[in-house]
């Protein structure tokens, strides 16, 4: 069952399973640079493959913030962001992007819960076919 191809939310007509966006989201070293200056976070392991090697990682990670707020936007976009109440995230694996290729997340959101004014959607965030957020859940008024 999907949402997707709906013109405008109509979020008084939600069911659990109803898969409501989905989208994937290209992330490049130019993404985490724009990123580092709007956030203040420069932490080298966000730009630098020497400093990301000598700490054990296995290149140059997206910043857990960038890929929380990337990974909300297609449910922004479907449901509006003045109806957005709560989103929650659990970092569960590193977003590595490459220098050549970068990192594509695949996000689905689809209707967890329906209650009386609210729907609870959950994300499915994955990136090279492994969960990189858990349990993110963005929590929706659907009387507005």
């Amino acid at each position: 069952m999907s949402a997707i191809e709906q013109d405008g939310a109509d979020l008084t007509r939600l069911e659990v399973g109803l898969v409501v966006a989905e989208r994937e989201i290209q992330l490049s070293r130019d993404s985490l640079v724009r990123y580092a200056g709007a956030s203040g976070d420069f932490n080298a392991i966000h730009y630098r493959d020497d400093v990301a090697a000598a700490v054990g990682l296995p290149g140059v990670l997206a910043h857990g913030m960038l890929t929380m707020g990337a990974a909300v936007q297609p449910v922004i976009d479907w449901a509006g962001p003045s109806r957005v109440l709560d989103y929650q995230v659990r970092f569960t694996r590193p977003v590595v992007v490459d220098p050549e290729s970068g990192a594509a997340l695949h996000v689905v959101a689809t209707v967890g819960t329906v209650e009386d004014g609210t729907a609870r959607i959950d994300l499915k965030v994955t990136f090279a076919e492994q969960t990189v957020l858990g349990k993110a859940q963005v929590v929706v008024a659907t009387d507005r």
